[in-house]
């Protein structure tokens, strides 16, 4: 009993050691390789809560991969990277115009960076219609003879999937080779996971979850690394990517339901070498969770279409990329802006760079306007997001908001007349920096046309908001924007 009460009289003197360790630790430990914004606000949520704080931190404090995922991602990379040639390259077709120096300069960053060479000879449609754009999954996996690869965020087996479910059960039936790889904490997270890993295998298929969370196996890495890339080949002839996940537009979630709300995306289907793009990047995520070398992405380029010359570089992100490689491509080409830029982001939350590219292209006269949804699904994102609409408003910025009960989950921009980029990757500090995504940057008048009559569609339904609108909001919203915009930069 005695030596008890030695012990906590004791008790405060060890609180304020391991306090005053922590905090001098976390001077060393927190800034390095750290954005300032970053590091400076996970300084002060340790300075507060030294402990809850420390804890945290030792949780999700760090993107960096384990070992084994580090050495396989180095691995295939760089036999990626060996295939594509520069014979190989110089063999498609010329773009339909010159590029800009600014386009050019914006390539080579992707390139030294991790991105695919921009390739000529593609086609590509677009579809924003929810069931059209799995319907014309569907179809696609029909004409499939060889292989089909599938890799979603989400993934799950409903009424709005079945056609995507029913066309890979006909695709095996006559032989296809069927992989499929699902994010494993989103599958978690979203009802109908053991339903869809039955399909899969009833179907057989051959899946694998991507970043399972697993310690009783040995697989484990930060919670919130996570892949969110979406796509689906078949036959290397044709491809699928942008924002979309399959699985019901309203997440199959009940409190979605109670909201009525719908998800609202866009995909691009594609022909000619990004398909080929888009079967290395799926030969990349396979191998990193099976340890199983593909050989359906070789160094044999598919048919390039002669009579589109339209050009798309794949810019893989995520960890094991060079820090923020997307965001720094983004930035490169929203400076080359000389009359207009068109943003749509579900979940805009710029960092100080991206935000000075975008008020630098105001100020020299450039027309920018952002899409936005009127309305939230992840309230944190949601009010940190809210939180820059002061300053974009005050820098001439024109703000749509998608109006309810649909949540606008498309991610594209464009800059003048013959630049887009389209894809998994939000402007977010999520996507610049914990999440595996892959974004098209597209080189083609014809492109961006139609891209402009999906902006058109959403500006019909949409309302713009207005700075003097905006100055209104009552001081509880205020304070709920500053709050998530400072929790924001704990990445």
């Amino acid at each position: 009993m005695r030596l008890l009460l030695q012990l906590l009289e004791q008790l405060p003197l060890f609180v304020v050691v391991i306090d005053t360790i922590i905090r001098i630790l976390a001077l060393f430990i927190v800034p390095r390789n750290r954005r300032p914004s970053s590091g400076t606000a996970w300084l002060l949520f340790i300075f507060a809560l030294p402990i809850p704080g420390a804890l945290l931190f030792a949780v999700i404090g760090s993107r960096r991969l384990p070992a084994i995922r580090r050495a396989r991602h180095d691995f295939i990379h760089e036999k990626l990277q060996a295939a594509i040639t520069d014979a190989a390259v110089a063999s498609f077709p010329l773009p339909p115009e010159p590029r800009s120096e600014g386009l050019e300069n914006a390539v080579r960053i992707g390139r030294a960076l991790g991105a695919f060479p921009m390739l000529g000879g593609n086609k590509a449609s677009l579809h924003y219609d929810y069931k059209e754009s799995i319907q014309q999954m569907a179809d696609a996996i029909d004409l499939a003879q060889s292989h089909v690869n599938v890799e979603f965020y989400i993934l799950v087996s409903d009424s709005t999937t079945e056609p995507v479910f029913s066309a890979l059960r006909r695709a095996t039936a006559r032989g296809v080779k069927v992989r499929v790889l699902i994010d494993h904490v989103a599958a978690i997270m979203n009802p109908g996971m053991l339903r869809t890993r039955r399909q899969l295998h009833e179907i057989g298929a051959e899946l694998y979850y991507m970043l399972p969370l697993r310690p009783w196996r040995l697989q484990y890495q930060r919670p919130d690394l996570r892949n969110h890339r979406k796509l689906l080949t078949v036959d290397g002839c044709i491809g699928f990517m942008g924002s979309q996940n399959l699985i019901d537009s309203s997440y199959n979630k009940l409190k979605n339901r109670w909201r009525g709300l719908h998800w609202k995306d866009l995909m691009v289907r594609v022909e000619g070498p990004t398909v080929l793009a888009l079967d290395m990047m799926f030969l990349k995520d396979w191998y990193a969770e099976s340890g199983e070398l593909l050989d359906f992405a070789t160094d044999e380029f598919p048919v390039v279409h002669q009579e589109s010359r339209l050009e798309t570089q794949l810019l893989p992100s995520g960890p094991g990329y060079a820090t923020e490689n997307n965001l720094q491509v983004f930035v490169a080409l929203l400076y080359t802006a000389r009359r207009r830029i068109s943003i749509t982001s579900p979940y805009f939350v710029p960092d100080g760079a991206l935000m000075a590219a975008i008020k630098a292209a105001t100020a020299r006269g450039v027309e920018v306007e952002l899409f936005v949804s009127e309305i939230g699904d992840q309230p944190v994102v949601y009010h940190a997001q809210r939180s820059y609409y002061e300053e974009l408003l005050e820098a001439n910025v024109r703000i749509f908001m998608f109006r309810p009960p649909f949540i606008l989950h498309a991610k594209h921009f464009t800059v003048d007349d013959d630049v887009a980029v389209i894809g998994s990757s939000n402007m977010d500090q999520r996507s610049f920096n914990l999440n595996f995504e892959i974004s098209l940057v597209v080189h083609g008048a014809d492109f961006v046309a139609d891209l402009d009559g999906v902006n058109d569609y959403y500006r019909e339904h949409s309302r713009e908001l207005t700075l003097e609108e905006w100055n209104k909001r009552n001081i509880f919203a205020q304070l709920a924007d500053n709050v998530a915009r400072l929790t924001s930069s704990l990445q």
